[in-house]
């Protein structure tokens, strides 16, 4: 199985950015365990604070992955091209935030992407993550 993992805007800075809302875990070192934790997996991980490179990503792993991981950070509230980008490839997609997004700004209520994915999981910190893989593995269970 292949799953890749795309990550948005300032999501490189995690561990160090705001540590009250995203946990003082390093992301990089999170993914590397878990990686390593699902050693039958072939994963990619890609981060860019770049909205037209994480489209690119999209597109390109879209077609040849089991299922993507997406945290697109910032963009989620605002990008409808990563929304349009999700529903134009064939790889089922779990949306995945580090904070709840319910619990803060009003504006981060908004995700222009959930309709677009196969599912949103969200306020778990960086265990989202597992939790997104392990629906992925499962996603004929349901």
């Amino acid at each position: 199985m292949k799953i890749a993992i795309i990550n948005g805007p300032n999501l490189n800075l995690v561990g160090r950015r705001e540590p009250s809302i995203y946990g003082s875990a390093d992301l990089a070192g999170y993914l590397q365990s878990l990686t390593a934790a699902y050693s039958d997996i072939e994963f990619s991980v890609f981060q860019s604070n770049s909205e037209g490179a994480i489209i690119d990503e999209l597109q390109q792993r879209g077609y040849s992955a089991d299922g993507i991981i997406l945290n697109a950070g910032g963009y989620t509230h605002t990008s409808v091209a990563i929304a349009d980008a999700v529903r134009a490839i064939p790889a089922p997609v779990v949306e995945v935030h580090i904070s709840n997004i319910q619990a803060r700004e009003a504006y981060r209520h908004t995700s222009l992407l959930t309709g677009a994915c196969r599912g949103i999981i969200a306020g778990f910190g960086l265990d989202g993550y597992r939790l997104a893989v392990e629906a992925l593995l499962h996603r004929d269970d349901a």
